[in-house]
């Protein structure tokens, strides 16, 4: 990818919150409450003047009516001046990624020097919706001139009106949900139910040792509880070190409980978490004393008919990024694939297999992934980029790629490189 002024963006640092799951320890916290935990903390572990940021860019998918912008909340810490502009965006799951590239792109064009990226995502606190006959009723309610008028308005209320709506995680277009395409997927492709549960399995094994041996927990910012007795969160709480393929494959397939292969087990769960990566040009990071970990070498999004198979996009996406790299799948030496679920990783890598491509599962994921350690929409993408870099690092590996699945038929591709 070639850079117009000659600039690289360098990856300089990151961190995250723990990722827990939907209704256990986080619960209680907003989802700005969450970016900006992560971002605050991004500030200290860095020891970066606030000022010296440009922009703050925030991922969010299912966003709060109360907070529209959440990256504009992160940007008024009080560690920041108030004069840093922020916006906020969407690309589903990819999020998080999309933060990151817009941030490369503001800096490579000379735009900026210096950008917080990330995402967050509460699970535990999406909006609940009214019908749209309640909505009406209480817009014309607001308007009534008098008492007589507003409860005559109120009258018309039926109880079926009262009944809330709650997002749904299912594509507008097609009415089908994340699971019933990734079971869609599983039977098309056929990846087979124990091909899933040893993923799934695996995911867990490796999260679990990448937990134990500090590599995880190096890049999460301990969780500390509002309430005096609460506790301190310090690691992921979705990942299972008791996990067996016995216990999986006893578990009933959620989506098509009759002929499916798709299970809570070698699904990702719902989660809440934040993640914030610190994005600076290269000259500006050395100029202040920073190594960088990694420089994003280029990216690509890509989209297919959410018709077909809809988180398929990555066969797509992952060849266009290394086109642009200059680099072939063979130079690469870690591979970050999300996992939404089980099939849908299969089913890519079935799809990178067919062109040719060697799978070697041992740069994969090294480290477990969604399913183990979880999916805040919003976050999952900065999370990618913090665990690929930090791992790189470690090994000194030259090339990495990053790909991501996302609703809509999308996806997001990344290649990170050392030197």
């Amino acid at each position: 990818m070639a850079f117009p002024n000659g600039r690289r963006v360098a990856i300089v640092a990151g961190c995250r919150t723990p990722f827990c799951k939907a209704g256990t320890a986080l619960k209680d916290v907003r989802a700005v409450d969450l970016a900006r935990y992560a971002a605050r903390e991004l500030l200290e572990r860095t020891n970066l003047e606030p000022a010296k940021v440009d922009e703050v860019i925030f991922g969010q998918v299912v966003a709060s009516p109360l907070v529209p912008n959440i990256a504009r909340e992160v940007s008024l810490l009080p560690q920041f001046p108030r004069e840093i502009p922020a916006f906020s965006l969407n690309r589903a799951c990819a999020s998080g990624n999309q933060a990151v590239t817009a941030a490369h792109d503001q800096i490579a064009q000379g735009h900026a020097d210096i950008i917080i990226a990330g995402g967050a995502e509460s699970l535990s606190d999406i909006p609940i919706l009214t019908s749209r006959r309640l909505a009406d009723i209480l817009v014309t309610a607001s308007k009534a001139r008098t008492l007589g008028a507003r409860l005559a308005t109120f009258a018309r209320i039926r109880p079926r009106d009262l009944i809330p709506v709650a997002p749904a995680i299912a594509e507008p277009s097609t009415g089908e949900s994340m699971g019933q395409s990734a079971e869609k997927m599983a039977k098309e492709n056929r990846i087979t139910r124990p091909a899933q549960d040893r993923w799934a399995l695996r995911s867990h094994q490796l999260a679990a040792q990448g937990t134990a041996d500090g590599r995880l927990t190096a890049e999460i910012a301990p969780w500390l509880p509002v309430r005096p007795d609460g506790e301190v969160v310090k690691a992921d709480n979705g990942i299972r070190t008791d996990s067996t393929l016995e216990q999986m494959a006893k578990l009933r397939p959620v989506f098509d409980r009759r002929y499916g292969s798709v299970t809570a087990a070698n699904s990702s769960p719902l989660t809440d978490g934040a993640s914030a990566v610190l994005v600076m040009a290269e000259d500006v990071a050395r100029a202040l004393g920073y190594e960088p970990l990694a420089f994003l070498r280029s990216y690509a999004v890509a989209a297919v008919d959410p018709g077909w198979q809809l988180l398929q996009a990555p066969i797509r996406a992952v060849p266009k990024a290394l086109e642009r790299a200059g680099i072939q799948w063979k130079d690469l030496g870690l591979i970050e694939i999300h996992e939404a679920f089980a099939s849908q990783v299969l089913s890519n890598l079935q799809g990178f297999a067919a062109r040719g491509w060697e799978i070697n599962e041992e740069i994969i994921n090294v480290m477990g992934g969604s399913i183990a350690i979880g999916h805040p929409f919003g976050a999952t993408g900065g999370r990618l980029f913090i665990t690929l870099a930090n791992e790189m690092q470690r090994r000194d590996v030259q090339f990495g790629l990053i790909s991501v699945c996302a609703q809509g038929g999308m996806a997001s591709a990344a290649v990170l490189e050392r030197r």
